[in-house]
């Protein structure tokens, strides 16, 4: 028997990343087929908005269009039933088609567990129990922060400092000039350990804000009277914040270890001390440090400006699909479905 022909369709980027990693899949047992031909196409062929079932008759169109026997989607959107639940996967046999979200995979060893789902999905397909549609739900307590973690790990928010890189280093060189200011030394030191906690919170939720407002990434609801729109819009603003506050405190505490390097390097705690009129330890640049950092955050990230780089669009799943939809429209323009 001829082998089968496997098409993958996944979403760019992570999406697509994943599924090529899988063009070398393989029955998992004997089966009356000659092994599969696995194909890639990434390409977005579903919209958050979509029902589940658009999204397989696109997938089966891609199918006809490459004469694949069969077609699974890997999608980077969570996927939601009827009934509001999220799904792991939906199966149509009859369509030969099937679709995999990969947020509802939790985040962690999403390649393995990837791997292992669409090695599933076409082997229950290329031998079907039942000719019936199936979805497959992910636990009602813990699916939404099951989702929720896949997209904000999908996000890579530790990646997010290539999209502040200007900001960065003005916030390096605040720091560095801010560290020798005897001034700032009299402030620093002056200050309790709840004010600098507050100090700390304050910058990195202000930087947040001017990155949210300034990129345009809160996203809204297509349609106000929709529960589903505004549960995706919910969904896609929390990923989105957690994404940056996960990255802006990654980005804060490697300038406070940058900040302190510089302090234990130049600064003498004897000079200081002439300078302040009191005792100076070595225990008091690490708070002199804390206080910096904060300031160095504010006034040299705002006082720059953030680039429109790719690493700040990546944070958010609303601009993604910004783009998807302009592509989608652009083929439909072409004639393409």
């Amino acid at each position: 028997m001829e082998p089968i022909r496997v098409g993958l369709v996944a979403d760019p980027a992570s999406p697509t990343a994943v599924a090529r990693r899988m063009t070398d899949l393989s029955p998992p047992v004997a089966t009356e087929a000659d092994g599969w031909i696995v194909e890639l196409v990434s390409e977005p062929f579903t919209l958050g908005s979509e029902d589940v079932d658009v999204a397989l008759e696109r997938l089966r169109a891609y199918a006809e269009q490459n004469r694949w026997d069969l077609v699974v989607g890997v999608t980077e959107l969570p996927l939601r039933d009827d009934d509001g639940r999220y799904l792991l996967a939906a199966i149509d046999p009859r369509r030969q088609s099937a679709v995999l979200s990969l947020p509802a995979l939790g985040g962690y060893r999403v390649q393995t567990r990837a791997r292992h789902a669409v090695r599933g999905l076409v082997s229950g397909m290329a031998e079907p129990a039942s000719s019936d549609e199936q979805r497959l739900p992910l636990p009602r307590l813990s699916a939404r922060g099951r989702v929720l973690l896949g997209m904000v790990l999908a996000n890579r928010p530790w990646l997010l400092a290539a999209g502040l890189k200007s900001a960065l280093v003005a916030a390096l060189a605040t720091g560095a000039v801010a560290t020798i200011e005897p001034t700032v030394w009299s402030l620093a030191i002056s200050l309790s350990g709840w004010r600098l906690a507050a100090a700390t919170l304050a910058s990195i939720a202000i930087i947040i804000a001017w990155i949210v407002i300034d990129g345009r990434l809160w996203d809204r609801p297509d349609d106000d009277d929709s529960a589903q729109a505004r549960e995706r819009s919910r969904l896609y603003n929390t990923s989105t914040l957690l994404t940056l506050t996960i990255g802006i405190i990654i980005c804060y505490l490697a300038l406070y270890v940058v900040n302190l390097a510089w302090a234990l390097f130049v600064l003498d705690t004897t000079v200081m001390s002439e300078a302040l009129g009191r005792a100076v330890g070595v225990e008091d640049l690490f708070v002199l440090t804390w206080f910096v950092a904060s300031a160095a955050t504010l006034g040299g990230a705002l006082g720059t400006g953030l680039e429109s780089d790719d690493a700040i669009r990546a944070a958010t799943y609303s601009k993604r699909e910004e783009e998807r939809r302009a592509r989608l429209a652009h083929e439909k323009s072409r004639g393409i479905e």
